[in-house]
């Protein structure tokens, strides 16, 4: 799963890893807090740094418009969106991107727990911002 053409493939390969892991021992069913709650688990355990329901401050034009929570923020590099539905849509998707987006983060996972296999989807920013220096005030939030 490690490809070093893509940005924080090892640590991307070890997120989906400990996702396996819980959707094997799982399956599909659950709703999604139980596998946030056991992919918490999981990533405790493989000494990933991570917040869970991270709060981000959302801006329109340097007006702050609202809050929104990530599932998780890994290693405040990795925001990683789950959900537990049979069929990833469209929206699923934009979401994530999304999420990105307002963080100025460059990479994203979007898992789905809800269907017989799981399902991951790599999800890049297009409109990442280098000069913004926000993401060093993650690590503050991050647990072991």
């Amino acid at each position: 799963m490690i490809n070093e053409q893509y940005k924080y493939s090892e640590l991307t390969a070890k997120i989906i890893g400990c996702c396996m892991r819980v959707h094997q021992e799982l399956g599909n069913g659950f709703q999604e807090v139980i596998y946030q709650r056991a992919l918490e688990i999981e990533m405790r355990l493989a000494g990933i740094g991570f917040a869970r329901e991270f709060e981000m401050q959302i801006y329109y034009r340097e007006y702050h418009i609202g809050t929104r929570r990530v599932d998780f923020l890994v290693e405040g590099l990795i925001s990683v969106e789950l959900k537990a539905v049979i069929r990833l849509e469209d929206d699923h998707l934009a979401q994530a991107i999304n999420y990105l987006e307002a963080y100025n983060l460059e990479v994203g996972l979007l898992i789905n727990f809800g269907s017989p296999s799981l399902v991951f989807k790599r999800v890049a920013n297009k409109k990442l911002n280098p000069s913004n220096q926000f993401r060093d005030e993650f690590r503050i939030f991050v647990s072991y």
